[in-house]
């Protein structure tokens, strides 16, 4: 039994292989569904319409929780399991759903999936490499998810402009279930994978790296806030998806009040997870070898100048540089953040604190959701923009000023 990227080649890349299935899932969403709501239902209103991010974004964030939790006792590849029995449904409910109701019961069935699934793939991936190649392993595992992400929204775009939002690019996202079911059922768990890293830990303890306590609530509670630079990532996370869930739900709808077709949206939706993944592999490597806070801080300043620029524009061209930009500021800190986590626990504490990491990051979906959508019905789409795009530029001076600076092991 060994760490290592090359000693666990295999096992990783079908890990990274199954993971972009899990991307390819929620990326079918991020064309298609919020034009769905005013064509298909009749739902003019912007709260409305972004409705669906919140029952998705709440119960992904419980099951991210839960999966940190439950992976240390019953397995990590269980969990991957469960969470694509979850998944199976979604993209039949969407493709025939009667009415919005069961959008959103869709988008719960969602969440579940995404959390279990892409929570036992980032666990595993970080469990293979051992320390000393953390930043590589996530930017490897992003790239996977978000690279899937953009292409399902883009293929979902080109389907519903040429076939109609439903069923076409739904089909999509049941290619993709099964699949990466079929796949999950040849993972290896990486208990033993742990062990091994936690015999070799023992007596070289990295700095600031500690135990969490034994209690669920004391540990939720002091991986939440007790510790500066736990919290300092928690908050981090949790604004850069609240940005990605108005761009996921706002900025559709506020291209096609610009005048956009179907193809043009599902190009700007494709464009800024695709710049993500692509950059994020640079990103979480480069981290390994200076540190985890220069990419966050710098990443959160980037993703508010990208949206801002979409705020404060109306062509085309400024809206495709405004996503590219928002796509390389958020690969700068999706990777890093999981990272700089599990950089400061022990390693039989990263799951649980991978899991509170990911709870509060994803309740960024449905806060965004609700800020977004309320905002946007009151005072209109740009001045909403300009709210997120402060909110983030205040998170990355949190996240510079409460941030290890030596975060690397």
């Amino acid at each position: 039994m060994r760490l290592g990227l090359r000693a666990n080649a295999g096992q990783f890349a079908l890990l990274v292989i199954v993971n972009a299935f899990v991307g390819a899932m929620v990326g079918v969403e991020r064309s298609a569904l919020p034009v769905l709501a005013e064509s298909e239902f009749g739902i003019a209103s912007a709260a409305a319409t972004l409705s669906f991010l919140v029952p998705f974004g709440l119960t992904k964030a419980a099951a991210n929780l839960v999966a940190g939790d439950l992976a240390g006792r019953v397995g990590r590849r269980r969990i991957l399991l469960l969470g694509w029995l979850f998944g199976l449904p979604v993209p039949f409910l969407l493709a025939w759903a009667p009415s919005w109701a069961w959008v959103n019961v869709a988008n719960v069935l969602l969440g579940v999936n995404q959390g279990l699934a892409w929570s036992a793939t980032v666990i595993m991936k970080i469990d293979l490499v051992g320390p000393a190649r953390r930043g590589l392993a996530m930017g490897l595992n992003e790239f996977a998810g978000y690279l899937a992400v953009s292409l399902a929204a883009l293929g979902a775009g080109y389907l519903a402009s040429a076939y109609g939002p439903r069923p076409a690019p739904y089909l999509i996202g049941v290619a993709a279930a099964i699949s990466g079911l079929g796949l999950s059922l040849v993972v290896r768990d990486t208990a033993a994978h742990v062990a091994r890293e936690h015999d070799e830990w023992i007596g070289r303890e990295p700095v600031g790296a500690a135990a969490l306590p034994r209690s669920f609530v004391e540990r939720l509670r002091h991986a939440s806030w007790s510790r500066r630079p736990l919290f300092a990532a928690n908050q981090a996370g949790f604004v850069n998806n609240l940005n990605d869930g108005v761009a996921w739900g706002l900025l559709p709808l506020y291209f096609a009040a610009g005048g956009l077709g179907l193809r043009e949206i599902g190009w700007l939706a494709g464009l800024y997870p695709g710049v993500w993944a692509a950059a994020q592999l640079l990103a979480g490597t480069v981290s390994d070898r200076w540190g985890r806070r220069p990419f966050i801080a710098g990443g959160m300043f980037v993703q508010a100048v990208a949206l801002a620029l979409f705020a404060l524009s109306s062509e085309l061209s400024a809206w495709v540089f405004a996503a590219a930009l928002l796509g390389l500021g958020t690969a700068a800190v999706y990777p890093t953040l999981i990272a700089q986590v599990s950089d400061l626990v022990r390693p039989q504490d990263r799951a649980g604190a991978v899991g509170v990491y990911r709870l509060w990051r994803d309740l960024g979906y449905p806060s965004g959701a609700l800020l977004g959508g309320f905002l946007a019905d009151l005072v209109g789409f740009r001045p909403t923009i300009v709210l997120v795009a402060l909110l983030t530029a205040a998170s990355g001076v949190v996240a510079g000023r409460l941030l290890a600076h030596p975060a690397t092991t």
